[in-house]
């Protein structure tokens, strides 16, 4: 090849590289780049390997960023048993109520275009809600005030999700069966005629809240709720992997689940997330990758932009991973919760540090984020019901690595 056509060459591959549309990977570095001990993250493999050789889980991935570069990305196990297929990098894997996150920041974009304001009603967007009852001493009572965006976020809404418990408005929920709604409009059309559990703001209680916002998110921007979110999350932060279903090119990818003992659960090739849902979830509706969720990660840990793609402002971000329950209320007795994350109030050492943020999925999928570490962990398996078992192990081991000035 002649000079000139080296140099057109390399002009172009420059600017393919700028272009708005090239996706720049995370960058790598070794974990003593970052002020960590690789030595120490090293005896992540080990322990997660012993979970899968002890058939606690099938498969997992487990991956570290610090300072905003890869220090450890690695699988483990299979993510199809029957066949033999291994867990890879780009192994697609249900995320359940990880989606909660992902469903906040998208509505948070809307805030700040002053759509609406945190403390609006809900039902001042979704009319079907108006008039919401209580449900005490037996009776629905009038509300002390009105459910607003703020508590649907936090789960202070008085809402319930009717799976994980036996009270009057959990069986309520069931009768009318919420989650098997065929869309949005139908869910929030159901909960307008059923009292609420609580009064607003009043406790913290697990709920369909972000399903709710989810329906507030399409009524809002007049836009369906998958469209939204790849407009404003997905495109921007190259999350290619993420959705409501797993398209037919990608089945192939895409791992099973499992239930303890090793019992298939839900079989990769022959899944609902293989069909198109009418019923788009905000609280627990997508699949994603590791990678496509650390960049999400990354880009609140970054303050709201990565790559130079910016989704929320600065300021957004800070205030939504602080605490924003009201006094006296709790998440799990002791911890607090802001908008569309766990946080972190104590320092427990290596079990946790103050300021940390993040959440779960019914998959015993996980991540956090370490703030004033600078950084984002996600470990990933596919086991249901829900076990700590995969957090529990590694969060110790990554922050024992971390070395001290």
């Amino acid at each position: 090849m002649s000079l000139s056509r080296i140099r057109t060459a390399s002009i172009a591959f420059v600017l393919v590289l700028a272009s708005p549309g090239f996706a720049k990977e995370l960058p790598r570095a070794t974990p003593e780049d970052v002020g960590m001990s690789g030595r120490k993250l090293m005896k992540i493999d080990a322990a997660v390997q012993k979970l899968v050789d002890d058939k606690k889980i099938a498969g997992a991935i487990t991956m570290v960023a610090r300072k905003g570069r890869i220090v450890h990305f690695e699988t483990y196990g299979m993510r199809d048993i029957e066949a033999r297929l291994p867990v890879e990098k780009n192994t697609i894997m249900r995320f359940y109520s990880m989606t909660k996150p992902i469903t906040t920041v998208a509505a948070m974009t809307l805030c700040e275009q002053g759509r609406f304001k945190l403390d609006d009603p809900v039902e001042k967007h979704l009319p079907e809600l108006k008039g919401a009852k209580v449900y005490e001493a037996g009776k629905p009572v009038e509300p002390t005030r009105k459910v607003t965006i703020r508590d649907l976020m936090r789960h202070t809404s008085g809402l319930t999700y009717g799976i994980f418990g036996n009270s009057p408005v959990d069986r309520m929920y069931n009768r009318a069966q919420i989650l098997g709604s065929r869309n949005l409009r139908e869910m929030v059309t159901k909960l307008g005629r059923i009292p609420l559990m609580h009064q607003p703001g009043t406790k913290w209680h697990y709920s369909v809240s972000t399903d709710v916002l989810g329906a507030l998110v399409e009524r809002v921007s007049r836009t369906r709720l998958d469209m939204f979110f790849h407009k404003r999350v997905f495109k921007p932060l190259d999350m290619r992997d993420t959705a409501f279903l797993v398209p037919r090119a990608k089945v192939a990818r895409f791992s099973s689940c499992y239930s303890p003992g090793m019992k298939t659960k839900d079989r990769f090739n022959a899944s609902r997330y293989l069909r198109q849902p009418g019923f788009l979830s905000g609280g627990g509706g997508l699949v994603s990758t590791a990678r496509d969720y650390m960049r999400f990660c990354q880009m609140l840990i970054n303050g709201g932009e990565l790559h130079g793609r910016r989704v929320l402002k600065a300021e957004t971000v800070r205030m939504m991973t602080k605490n924003q329950l009201p006094q006296k209320v709790h998440w799990a007795g002791v911890n607090g919760f802001g908008l569309g994350f766990s946080v972190q109030l104590r320092d427990l050492g290596s079990k946790a540090h103050r300021g940390e943020y993040g959440w779960g999925g019914a998959a015993s999928t996980h991540f956090w984020i370490s703030p004033k570490d600078d950084l984002v962990v996600v470990a990933l398996s596919q086991l249901m019901p829900f076990s700590p078992q995969l957090q529990n192990l590694v969060k110790p081991l990554v922050y024992e690595a971390i070395q001290k000035n």
